[in-house]
C-alpha cells in the first residue's frame, strides 16, 4: 500500500510532463524561414530536396535563379 502512496502521484507528474507544452517552439519552421532568408540574399529560391530527415539544411537546396557567372564575355 506504500508503494501505491509514492507511484500514483510519481505517475501523474511524469504524464502531466509528457503534455506540457515545450519552450523551444517550432524549431523546424524557424530554421527553414533563416535558411529562406538565407537563400534569397544570395538570389535564389529554396527547393525541397525529397528528403524528409527533419533538418531543413538536408531537405531543401538553395537553387540561384539568376545573377553573376563566372563566365567572361570574352572581351
Amino acid at each position: 500500500m506504500r508503494i501505491l502512496t509514492f507511484a500514483v502521484p510519481a505517475l501523474l507528474l511524469l504524464t502531466v510532463a509528457g503534455c506540457a507544452a515545450t519552450t523551444g517552439g517550432d524549431r523546424y519552421a524557424g530554421e527553414l524561414q533563416i535558411l529562406t532568408e538565407q537563400c534569397s540574399a544570395r538570389g535564389g529560391i529554396l527547393a525541397p530536396t525529397g528528403q524528409l530527415s527533419g533538418r531543413p539544411q538536408n531537405d531543401n537546396v538553395c537553387k540561384i535563379t539568376g545573377g553573376a557567372s563566372r563566365l567572361t564575355s570574352g572581351g
